[in-house]
């Protein structure tokens, strides 16, 4: 929204008519246009050297504008930059987790490492084994610890140490101990993630849905502002993400002031600066569609896949069946009486063959 320029922007504005047909230089200024329109005035309607030396008018003598599918920015460098806006985009932390897995399966086959036991269960001809997690009812614990596994790979895979001021734990520190020198120097592991957002979502009672959102917008974060999440900012990062979520997704959102009754040692104040932060370098862009919610719930469960976190599986039983059952014939019935609304409202012209008409009646 804040990204496109629309067409009613003057010819100065724009950063494209510099280079447009033949104009090497600098975009042309106020002046230049004026005494454009002078001498095609001045010529009596032969224009022709005028235009030629403003070299950006169309072939009426006005300014060349450029359509508004030229000044919006190409899809491919959309979808490269913004996974947490397109539904086709690769996440960030998949694609950062790959490196160690593939290492960890090469040094596996090198030095002949056998998998041991497995514990992954699969369903047979008698037995079907399923989880309790969905893309619409996620399994919290299980969430979390993929969530956080998560931003245990952007932390460690990182390409820098860029970071802002607000997100530093040495300028704004969550607690009253006395932060080392050496904070920034050492990564957190996966259990010290996972119990630092596994306490706020206790004490919060927050859903899983809530982690999901929670990484699109560390995701979107990361892309907007050009930072990396690192040892000295995660926590805050962290925490500013887990705010805006608990606010966008749930109904009875928890306040700023709770937050400070869960860390002690952190101010009201704090907390509305950093939110206001968050905020400004999203751009206020929390919207979160259907279809991005489902890539990241999709990729979290591929994630736990490679790295031997399991979602909990039971066997299926006869309730839960026909519970199953009970909900993919609701849909389906709602399905049938959509389509059958939307052939009521227009008919194509391949469906008017299979409409019977009166037969006419001559007299």
């Amino acid at each position: 929204m804040g990204n496109t320029v629309t067409c009613c922007v003057s010819p100065d504005a724009s950063p494209k008519l510099g280079r447009a047909r033949g104009g090497g230089g600098a975009a042309p200024g106020p002046d230049r246009w004026a005494d454009a329109y002078q001498a095609a005035a001045a010529g009596g309607g032969g224009s022709g050297s005028a235009e030629a030396e403003s070299g950006d008018s169309d072939a009426g003598g006005g300014p060349h504008l450029q359509h508004i599918s030229d000044r919006e920015f190409p899809d491919d460098l959309a979808l490269e930059s913004n996974p947490s806006d397109h539904p086709r985009a690769s996440t960030i932390f998949l694609s950062k987790s790959q490196t160690d897995v593939r290492e960890k399966r090469k040094s596996n086959h090198i030095n002949h490492v056998s998998p041991g036991q497995l514990t992954k269960k699969y369903s047979s001809c008698s037995t079907i084994f399923i989880d309790d997690s969905t893309v619409s009812q996620p399994n919290l614990r299980s969430t979390i610890k993929c969530v956080t596994l998560a931003i245990f790979y952007h932390i460690k895979n990182r390409d820098s140490d860029r970071s802002l001021d607000i997100f530093d734990e040495k300028s704004h520190p969550l607690t009253r101990e006395e932060v080392p020198d050496d904070y920034y120097k050492h990564d957190p592991d996966h259990k010290h993630i996972y119990r630092f957002v596994r306490t706020l979502f206790s004490a919060a009672q927050l859903t899983a849905e809530c982690a999901i959102v929670t990484l699109v917008y560390l995701e979107r974060l990361l892309t907007y502002a050009e930072i990396d999440i690192c040892p000295s900012n995660w926590k805050r990062i962290v925490l500013g993400a887990i705010l805006l979520a608990s606010k966008v997704w749930d109904d009875q959102a928890v306040w700023n002031v709770d937050y400070c009754q869960i860390l002690k040692d952190i101010t009201v104040e704090d907390m509305n600066e950093m939110e206001r932060h968050f905020l400004e370098l999203l751009q206020f862009n929390i919207n979160v569609p259907a279809s991005v919610y489902a890539k990241y719930y999709f990729d979290l469960r591929s994630l736990a896949d490679d790295n031997n976190l399991s979602f909990l599986l039971e066997p299926l039983s006869k309730e839960r069946a026909q519970k199953l059952e009970a909900i993919s014939r609701l849909c389906e019935d709602k399905y049938k009486d959509l389509s059958k609304a939307a052939m009521r409202r227009s008919f194509s012209a391949d469906n008017l063959v299979g409409i019977r008409r009166s037969n006419a009646i001559l007299s």
